[in-house]
């Protein structure tokens, strides 16, 4: 029975991690940001040292884009250096660290799917600060595993987007108007956050190093998401495209920063659904 900190338990991804690691009988470790900041490194040490768990899960990150800009600093801080100790603690201990990065680390540049071995060019603070995090965690950790995600949605709330991920949003606005206006010209894989925990058994199983993508298969433009989510749930609604210039952004985002699980298919882990289907299982999950 393996025991597992997971750093980020209350929030979005860690609630669903949480819940699949209890369900696998591991003994999980959930302290709130109150009982463990980890930009309070003395702490850090304190806690991990006290509770001496097996492996620790570190979804915490900051990454409200447009405020990493605003303090590049903080950003730094949470998304590499705290990581970074965190990993060479773990390296100390004989401790696995699971890492959750980003897509962002791409620039959109190659317009078909990344897999862990391309080169990263990230384009804001928020890609750059989570792309040193990932050089830093395995320069001081060569076991560590760095887990990319993208575009997440979950039943819990999100804290960084009022408590709505894009789904209950594009619902929300549906309710409020006639007409919603999405950008077309942005591709993503949308992934529900349940399918990255009901996964991270047998990727902890397997004992991964390095880099591992962990997405929804296939791919869509926001506005093909968005109209995926109306059709299904029967919502009437008229959904007018628009290129990303239309909703002018302080901050520059990659324009295709679709992931291919590329190493998980190599170690034979169990496949990711395709964003539709992901998608269909959530709706009928919110709706009940």
């Amino acid at each position: 029975m393996k025991k597992i900190l997971i750093i980020g338990a209350n929030g979005q991804l860690g609630a669903d991690i949480n819940t699949s690691l209890s369900i696998n009988k591991c003994i999980t470790l959930t302290p709130n940001h109150e009982e463990l900041d980890i930009t309070n490194f003395e702490r850090v040490k304190e806690y991990i040292l006290q509770n001496k768990p097996e492996i620790i899960i570190n979804t915490a990150a900051y990454h409200h884009i447009d405020k990493c800009e605003e303090f590049p600093l903080l950003a730094t801080l949470i998304n590499n250096n705290a990581p970074t100790f965190i990993s060479k603690l773990c390296k100390e201990i004989n401790c696995k660290l699971i890492h959750i990065s980003t897509d962002y680390v791409f620039d959109g540049a190659k317009e078909k799917p990344y897999v862990e071995s391309d080169l990263p060019n990230p384009l804001n603070v928020y890609g750059k600060s989570k792309f040193a995090g990932e050089n830093e965690i395995l320069k001081a950790n060569n076991n560590a595993l760095i887990i990319r995600v993208s575009a997440l949605y979950g039943v819990n709330p999100c804290r960084a987007k009022n408590g709505l991920n894009f789904i209950q949003f594009m619902l929300k606005l549906a309710s409020e108007r006639d007409e919603l206006t999405v950008v077309g010209d942005e591709y993503v894989s949308p992934t529900a956050t349940f399918n990255i925990a009901n996964i991270l058994p047998e990727i902890i199983e397997k004992d991964l190093s390095g880099i591992v993508h962990l997405t929804s298969e296939g791919a869509c433009s926001w506005y093909e998401f968005a109209k995926e989510i109306m059709d299904y749930t029967h919502t009437n609604v008229k959904i007018k495209e628009v290129t990303s210039s239309h909703f002018p952004a302080k901050t520059p985002r990659p324009k295709y920063s679709v992931l291919e699980n590329q190493s998980l298919k190599n170690n034979g882990i169990q496949s990711m659904p395709h964003w539709r289907d992901a998608l269909h299982i959530y709706l009928n999950k919110i709706k009940k």
